[in-house]
């Protein structure tokens, strides 16, 4: 089973958010447990203070790292990242990370019994945490969130769906966009014609090796178009 600990300052944020699809489905069936935290529930002051100003000046707040490393601790049951055992992995989302990927998905989908998500805030995080805590420091893009909650969600979703058992279909994951470098190909369904708009004829032929050639060519087509960037990488 493969645990996710979400430590977020707005935890009602998560009260329905795995409720739903392929992650509802994985934990019924005991492949995944998720438990949110509060993080103020580590803080040790009459106001449960869970940010301060920056040293140094400037605009905002920083989330605090004192409760950071209490609530690391009691949910890992170590205090530094060099004391975690291989298959625990404790994420820093935020938007200075390494860009997350179907690989580095996978990476954690393969490797991971226990994920540890920490949701910034606010103008950041303080630094000690990425030094001293987090194996990885994660972005889901090259854009910034008010918070790590809604990255959260979304690394839950990517990683819980290549778990084995987790889909429908063992080879379902194989032939999503990126798992050889390209984006997906197209995908059509009934009816053929739909207001003059017509269902490519290899497709109802019925040749598989036709439609597999089809695929892969629209798979180039696509990547070309929206990705280019990923072709320099991928096996083509």
């Amino acid at each position: 089973m493969l645990r996710f600990d979400v430590i977020t300052i707005f935890p009602d944020f998560f009260r329905e958010a795995f409720d739903y699809g392929i992650t509802r489905r994985a934990l019924a069936a005991g492949l995944v447990e998720t438990k949110v935290h509060d993080l103020r529930h580590w803080c040790t002051d009459k106001h449960r203070t869970v940010d301060d100003r920056p040293f140094g000046g400037g605009d905002g707040m920083v989330l605090k790292a004192d409760p950071i490393f209490a609530a690391i601790n009691d949910i890992t049951g170590f205090r530094r990242r060099g004391d975690y055992p291989k298959d625990t992995r404790v994420v820093l989302l935020s938007p200075q990370g390494l860009v997350f990927t179907q690989s580095l998905a996978a990476d954690l989908a393969t490797i991971a019994s226990q994920i540890v998500l920490i949701c910034g805030r606010y103008e950041g995080v303080d630094e000690r945490v990425a030094e001293a805590l987090a194996t990885d420091e994660i972005s889901i893009g090259d854009y910034v969130l008010s918070g790590g909650e809604p990255a959260a969600v979304v690394v839950v979703d990517a990683v819980v769906r290549l778990l084995p058992g987790a889909l429908g279909s063992e080879t379902s994951a194989t032939y999503e966009s990126f798992s050889d470098g390209l984006l997906d190909y197209p995908q059509y369904t009934r009816p053929p014609n739909l207001e003059g708009l017509h269902v490519p004829d290899v497709l109802l032929k019925g040749n598989h090796a036709e439609i597999a050639r089809w695929r892969r060519e629209e798979a180039l087509k696509k990547t070309e178009r929206n990705r280019p960037d990923l072709l320099k990488d991928s096996q083509v």
